[in-house]
């Protein structure tokens, strides 16, 4: 635990406070409408990008005579054995890691005449960039994660292990940048850092449903690490990219991410959590 601390604190608080410490402004209103819908978007991004981990590290194991695995809303579970089973622990990160990068590239090509999509894309690549990317820095110091355990079966050494760490750390920074000249409501640097922050802490709050039951500490840990590392290399990006994004021309909508979320924590919680079996 005192590592996974140090390795946050240096990983998102650092650059929290570098790139807070460099922006502009002083903050005029918030737009109430775009902020409620940021916030039903994150959340909605969130679970559908841990949805996209959870069939990374079930789809592969399926294609594996010998391995049964079974998808949960939380979790997942496999019976039989194969020595590449472990290998393949490292799926997950891998298919959140392409989805961040698939919806960062339609995030700058979606119209500004659709904010909602242009919204959804936007934090979709967030949460696909900054699950898969803070999993590779914690699997390089931490055995017991997912690509850890990838890493343990690979026979890495210190050497890998710590150039897996910088390349992620330099990953970060520059999905950090990348997201910055995509966000898609232009304005005051430090109103918007400080509207990004707060909506990566109330989004925590609907994402805790999508997540129980389970040990309370792994219920808020994995979205607020998640958030905590994003949110540092967000607002750094936002400091470092100087760009002007002009807001876009209508406020997003809020009925229809507010239904998705629910239905996704129907399908999650009714269909998902009794287990799928492939």
């Amino acid at each position: 635990m005192t590592t996974l601390l140090w390795l946050v604190a240096t990983i998102g608080l650092l650059p929290l406070v570098i790139g807070m410490a460099r922006l502009d402004g002083g903050g005029p209103r918030i737009d109430a409408r775009g902020f409620v819908a940021s916030v039903l978007l994150c959340a909605l991004a969130f679970s559908l990008t841990f949805l996209v981990q959870e069939l990374g590290l079930v789809l592969p194991k399926a294609l594996v005579p010998g391995l049964d695995p079974i998808l949960y809303h939380n979790d997942h579970d496999w019976s039989g054995d194969a020595p590449v089973a472990e290998l393949l622990q490292g799926g997950g990160a891998v298919a959140t890691l392409l989805s961040g990068l698939l919806f960062l590239w339609l995030a700058g090509r979606i119209s500004p005449a659709r904010p909602t999509w242009r919204l959804f894309a936007f934090w979709m690549a967030f949460q696909g960039l900054f699950q898969s990317l803070s999993q590779g820095a914690v699997g390089s110091l931490i055995a017991g994660n997912d690509v850890g355990r990838a890493l343990a079966w690979l026979g890495a050494g210190p050497v890998a292990k710590s150039a897996l760490l910088l390349v992620a750390v330099a990953a970060m920074a520059l999905a950090g940048r990348a997201l910055a000249r995509r966000y898609p409501f232009g304005g005051d640097e430090r109103a918007t850092a400080l509207q990004l922050m707060a909506t990566l802490a109330l989004a925590i709050l609907l994402i805790v449903p999508f997540r129980v039951p389970r040990e309370p500490v792994e219920v808020v840990l994995i979205p607020l690490l998640v958030h905590l590392i994003g949110s540092g290399w967000l607002v750094l990006g936002l400091a470092t990219a100087r760009c002007d994004v002009a807001p876009a021309p209508a406020a997003p909508a809020i009925v229809g991410p507010l239904a998705a979320l629910v239905a996704l924590l129907a399908i999650f919680q009714l269909v998902l959590r009794p287990g799928i079996a492939f």
